[in-house]
């Protein structure tokens, strides 16, 4: 007696990220800013299992709160899974189930992951044979962390920070991260660093209209050295942040105080990056930042962009 095998399902992860250096251009007409960012793939990933349908949908499970998730057609995933199949002519659908671990609206790319995860699940699902650059193509159209949550490792990104250059990082870096209890809304941060320098446009240096990476971060990516980096780790959003969301100082220098070598703003924020010099630190920093209430993760990079895992 055969019994009929149920259907296929193809599972992927992705990488969250944490930017490692940010330099935001001045704003342009179009009511963009071009940058200049080091990433960096972290241990945190976004897991994906895609199982063929009719239509598509997508349900989320994991340790983060995703009530206030969109499951229509605006979610990333769904509009990842939708491009590749109009660029394929496939005529079916996915159902998707996501695991999430990156937290929502922090500034590390799980949205951004979540699209990655589910290119690659549905290419390899659908048979429809895109090389990874065809996949960058179409990663790029979903938005400007998409392409770097694909590639994975250490880059350099410019232009919207979708431009990507490969970077040499030696070793591995330690980071202990904050969660905080609410988000912040990417375009609104970038609004906030413009009237930020709108108010100090006597006392700061204009945007640059071409920015860069400074060369030292990569110096210190490609030594893989953590105090080397830690005298280096910059980011533009991070004021902003910190104006919309006030008790982030406050976490920022509780880190400090206990050991970390360097701290940011991750992103547009709000979730804090402290690296440390190596696990034993990153252990007692997560035990000493947990004991004063706050919620705590540890993760290490650079790691591998979105791949399948099985099916």
């Amino acid at each position: 007696m055969s019994v009929a095998a149920g259907p296929r399902v193809v599972h992927a992860k992705a990488p969250g990220k944490i930017n490692v250096f940010m330099r935001v251009g001045a704003l342009h007409d179009d009511g963009y800013h071009d940058v200049a960012t080091a990433y960096q793939a972290v241990s945190l990933y976004e897991e994906v299992w895609a199982t063929d349908a009719d239509d598509f949908s997508v349900r989320f499970t994991g340790p983060i709160d995703t009530s206030a998730l969109p499951t229509d057609g605006s979610n990333l995933a769904i509009r990842a899974a939708r491009l590749l199949a109009r660029t394929t002519d496939y005529r079916g659908g996915v159902h998707l189930e996501i695991a999430k671990h990156v937290p929502i609206a922090g500034g590390m790319g799980g949205g951004s992951a979540d699209a990655a995860a589910t290119l690659v699940a549905c290419d390899h699902l659908w048979g429809t044979g895109l090389g990874r650059d065809e996949l960058g193509e179409l990663a790029a159209e979903l938005g400007a962390d998409v392409p770097f949550a694909l590639m994975g490792g250490t880059a350099v990104g410019t232009g919207r920070g979708d431009r990507l250059s490969p970077a040499l990082a030696q070793g591995t870096f330690h980071w202990v991260l904050v969660l905080a209890d609410g988000g912040l809304s990417t375009p609104e941060v970038y609004a906030e660093l413009d009237r930020h320098r709108e108010r100090h446009v006597t006392d700061i240096a204009p945007a640059p209209e071409q920015p860069t990476v400074d060369i030292e971060v990569l110096q210190a990516l490609r030594a893989g050295d953590a105090h080397q980096l830690a005298e280096y780790l910059y980011n533009d959003l991070q004021a902003p942040a910190l104006h919309l969301q006030p008790e982030l100082a406050a976490t920022l220098e509780a880190g400090e105080v206990e050991g970390a070598l360097a701290a940011l703003v991750s992103g547009s924020g709000p979730t804090v990056a402290f690296l440390v010099a190596d696990a034993d630190a990153a252990l007692e920093l997560q035990v000493s930042l947990s004991a004063g209430g706050h919620r705590v993760l540890r993760a290490t990079g650079p790691v591998h962009g979105a791949r399948v895992v099985a099916g």
